[in-house]
């Protein structure tokens, strides 16, 4: 059979890799709490005393002729109210100091003020290179570790919309008289305030907050709200990032979530950039984590601030966090959450890969996200593996741009079914369709053909799309060009 296109779309070169994050020893978690103690017998009767003490206070006289004065029992219950907003204190004062371990001066120096509550601001999210074994080790003393995940986030309390742009931590940067360095050299050289004000720079906003975490023990943060739900595009497999997952919608525990944050080798082979495909798991990671801190009641989010507390550096205090949850509850993360990453070019020059970043892209990208709209202007789903690379703000099922060239083909005496199919692809993202007539007009049943095992994600989806169309990999006997082959059978209900 020779059914043909003529364009193919092919990915680009690879790039490169990434890590993990910094832990802390894990703090006590002091309980205090204060209740009255109870009288031991309630007064039969109560009379007015017929004299007033010299404060002017009445007294309660019991039967048994014990007296218990109203300034007393305000004192007592004074006392009981002062005991508890102590121990609340102590207790908000307690995992406070914990969250806020390892931020200094000049952090809080390099950092914008703004209203929280009630103006848009930035806040950078970053992982870094440590570990348990890391902070046992004395050539890693002081923390000095390298950024290895980079997320720069507007959030806006009013709107209630959040955009995450990940930026590539191989970025060029010259930093001034450290020379040209790769991004995630910032913070080991000068510590998250050095951090701040580079990606400040890079991305011309001014950052307001600060959160660093340690994907060792981001196992222990999903852990603490009882796993997230992810839908995983492919199946995963990879060693060097803990073991392996199967494709499909499952709630992931701490470990397993870790993985698909940390997984890269499985898309050296089908992905332009294993590292864009990883980048965009990790926020598909976080989205859900926000899911499931934002569907739960005040008391619940404060309890999983309280478990973050030993694995979540940041300047934020505690009545904060909870009350932009708090202001957040009901969010739909397809709908008010934005993401995308940093459009760069790779390049290899003296045995080093750099990220170079797209100028103009950037700055129009940086430019939306300024504006309060999405970073880009449709989502986007790598064509090989089924990772959304980029959101904006609805369904990537409904809006998603997806870059696979398809031919398609009416295999049948009825004449108009190949533009009915492309008509309904376009509607539901691919963009790239050809459509003509097959060579034979007797074809039974509606087939789409791929070439590569890795397609068959994206072949999944076709066929959802056109509402029936058996998968084939194609044996040999299909030439075609282009990524997908639909020869539209007798089977086919258009509608």
């Amino acid at each position: 059979m020779n059914d043909s296109r003529g364009n193919s779309a092919r990915p680009r070169p690879s790039v490169k890799k990434a890590s993990s994050v910094t832990r802390r020893a894990s703090a006590s978690h002091p309980r205090n709490s204060a209740e009255p103690a109870r009288q031991g017998a309630s007064p039969s009767r109560i009379v007015q005393s017929s004299s007033r003490s010299s404060a002017g206070t009445a007294t309660a006289t019991s039967s048994a002729g014990r007296g218990i004065s109203l300034k007393t029992i305000l004192l007592i219950v004074a006392a009981v109210v002062l005991i508890a907003v102590i121990g609340i204190s102590v207790y908000t004062c307690n995992v406070s100091n914990r969250l806020h371990e390892g931020v200094d001066q000049s952090l809080r120096n390099a950092l914008v003020k703004t209203d929280l509550a009630n103006e848009p601001f930035y806040m950078l999210l970053m992982g870094t290179d440590g570990s348990l074994e890391r902070d046992e080790d004395p050539d890693y003393a002081g923390g000095e570790y390298r950024s290895d995940s980079i997320m720069l986030a507007r959030i806006d309390p009013v709107d209630k919309k959040v955009a995450l742009v990940s930026i590539h931590r191989d970025t060029q940067i010259d930093m001034g008289e450290y020379g040209v360095q790769k991004l995630n050299a910032a913070r080991a050289i000068g510590g998250p305030a050095m951090a701040v004000e580079t990606v400040s720079k890079l991305a011309g906003v001014g950052i307001s907050h600060y959160a660093e975490v340690n994907f060792d023990a981001f196992c222990s943060i999903v852990d603490s709200i009882g796993g997230v739900e992810v839908d995983i595009p492919i199946d995963i497999d990879d060693e060097d990032a803990g073991g392996s997952l199967s494709a499909g919608l499952q709630t992931l525990n701490g470990e397993q979530a870790l993985i698909l944050c940390r997984a890269r080798n499985t898309y050296a082979n089908v992905a332009a950039d294993p590292d864009l495909m990883r980048a965009a798991n990790q926020r598909l990671v976080l989205s859900a984590i926000a899911r499931k801190l934002l569907s739960s009641d005040p008391a619940t989010i404060a309890k999983s601030v309280q478990a973050m507390a030993d694995y979540v550096t940041t300047d934020l205090e505690v009545g904060d966090i909870v009350g932009l949850a708090q202001t957040f509850q009901g969010l739909d993360p397809e709908r008010g959450i934005y993401s995308a990453m940093q459009p760069v070019t790779a390049e290899y020059r003296d045995e080093i890969w750099w990220s170079i970043t797209k100028e103009p892209d950037w700055t129009e990208m940086m430019n939306r996200v300024k504006n309060g709209e999405p970073p880009v202007e449709a989502g986007a789903i790598d064509e090989t593996t089924g990772v959304v690379l980029s959101t904006a703000g609805s369904s990537v099922q409904e809006n998603a741009t997806k870059t696979a060239w398809i031919s398609i083909k009416n295999g049948t005496k009825r004449e108009g079914l190949a533009t009915r199919a492309g008509t309904l692809l376009n509607a539901a993202g691919f963009v790239n369709t050809v459509v003509g007539e097959a060579n034979n007009t007797d074809y039974r049943e509606t087939v789409i053909v791929y070439d590569d095992s890795a397609q068959e994600y994206e072949a999944k989806q076709i066929a959802d799309v056109l509402g029936q169309g058996k998968l084939l990999k194609n044996p040999g006997d299909y030439i075609f060009d282009g990524n997908f082959l639909v020869l539209i059978g007798a089977d086919w209900k258009s509608n």
